[in-house]
């Protein structure tokens, strides 16, 4: 999992990734979205969560346009699906992702902190889809993931527009869970990403794959979907360990932070 662009490190149960074009603004061009796929593909079984973070002052500023080149369309297809077949990787890998926002989080950039499923932004993070004013459309899943942290009408407005959300408004649209300082977004992203490591594999991976999938289903097909993952979840020898625990005393309760 080596990449000129991409770092890879662990620090005990969770991995760090990190794009590592800085002056690019970590752009993100074909051989980096496919060091994601075979990153996320290959994380070593030891890690229970990963955050994923952009080198210098930036996340990630969306596609190198320097790549950019006339497609006809079959191969334009093409080349979405790639994007495609690798962001799934990230949303639904084997483990959680924690995604350090801070800079520019535009087009592609933002269709790869869609994918994570914690977003942490602090105070620089800025939003843009500019697509729209350059004549082209999303290609990296942006049109499935954003408008289910945004919604249709949000997502519309900046593609049409170019409407450009500070960290602020940002976090009230939807965008990201956690608003920090500036420069805490990595040092927040780690202590969720170790927080959520602490789980049960089972729960975070039903979490992540079952959860998705349930709130798109008719509430009947929901509700079954839901008690097989119930009855699935618990069976497992780490849930009932903790259930345990908890009726005997030795686990914390729950209380106001």
């Amino acid at each position: 999992m080596t990449h000129p662009d991409l770092t890879f490190e662990t620090q005990g149960d969770i991995a760090i990734v990190r794009l590592e074009r800085a002056a690019k603004r970590n752009a993100l061009n074909d051989a980096l979205i496919l060091a994601l796929r075979d990153t996320f593909q290959n994380l070593p079984e030891s890690v229970r969560a990963v955050v994923i973070d952009g080198a210098g002052p930036h996340f990630c500023a969306g596609l190198d346009l320097s790549e950019l080149k006339e497609r006809n369309a079959g191969q334009g297809v093409m080349h979405s699906r790639m994007w495609h077949q690798a962001l799934e990787c990230v949303q639904h890998g084997p483990v959680p992702v924690v995604a350090a926002l801070h800079g520019a989080v535009v087009g592609g950039g933002l269709e790869l902190a869609s994918a994570a499923h914690i977003r942490v932004a602090d105070s620089t993070t800025f939003y843009a889809l500019p697509e729209g004013t350059r004549g082209i459309f999303v290609g990296g899943g942006g049109s499935v993931r954003i408008p289910k942290l945004i919604g249709v009408a949000r997502m519309t407005d900046m593609m049409m527009t170019g409407r450009v959300y500070n960290a602020e408004d940002g976090e009230r649209a939807g965008f990201a869970q956690y608003l920090v300082a500036e420069g805490t977004a990595f040092d927040k992203a780690v202590e969720l990403a170790k927080r959520i490591a602490t789980n049960a594999p089972l729960t975070n991976y039903a979490l992540m794959h079952a959860l998705p999938r349930i709130a798109e289903q008719p509430a009947d097909h929901g509700f079954f979907t839901e008690a097989l993952m119930a009855g699935i979840v618990q069976d497992a020898p780490d849930a009932k360990e903790r259930v345990r625990a908890f009726l005997e005393g030795k686990a914390p309760k729950v209380s106001k932070n």
